[in-house]
């Protein structure tokens, strides 16, 4: 009797030092760090993680609002995840050009509101392709002389050839 008793003492132990370690993991989960940028154009890139530097490792539901110039307001936008990678996020083109206040929310159990101020501006496009003249050759090129004088050696070849078959087979009567 006493080794079962012993047995259950040893799980109720492992089990109380199992949600002892787990609350404070659970406690750290809760906060989020969100670094709000501007993506060189006009929208917003987050990139979130908890607040003790771990990456994100599920999707949270954020929201961005913004104030502009003029008093121009956007939002609430609910932000999806970007191709980027875990805890990255984007708002696409949302902006006008100009100087935001954007304030980014995670929603509750997190509770994380951060305000970063982006400059939106218009987006910079490649240049066009410069074309290409595409020149025919004038006169003859080293390319265009060589194929006269390779047509006439496989001529003289084939003929040396046919020649050599026929003086080179003797007849032994």
């Amino acid at each position: 009797m006493t080794r079962i008793r012993t047995a259950v003492a040893a799980v109720l132990v492992g089990l109380a030092l199992t949600l002892v370690a787990a609350a404070p993991a659970a406690a750290r989960a809760d906060k989020l760090k969100l670094v709000v940028a501007g993506d060189g154009a006009v929208g917003v890139t987050i990139q979130a993680t908890y607040a003790d530097g771990r990456r994100l490792d599920q999707v949270v539901r954020l929201t961005l609002t913004a104030i502009g110039p003029d008093k121009q307001q956007v939002g609430p936008v609910q932000l999806e995840p970007a191709p980027e990678g875990q805890g990255f996020y984007s708002s696409g083109p949302v902006l006008s050009p100009g100087t935001w206040q954007v304030t980014v929310n995670a929603p509750a159990p997190y509770g994380t509101k951060t305000t970063a101020t982006v400059q939106a501006q218009v987006a910079q496009s490649q240049p066009p392709p410069t074309p290409v003249a595409l020149n025919k050759p004038t006169g003859g090129s080293g390319a265009a002389r060589w194929w006269p004088f390779a047509a006439a050696g496989l001529v003289l070849v084939a003929a040396a050839m046919g020649v050599a078959m026929l003086f080179g087979r003797r007849r032994s009567d």
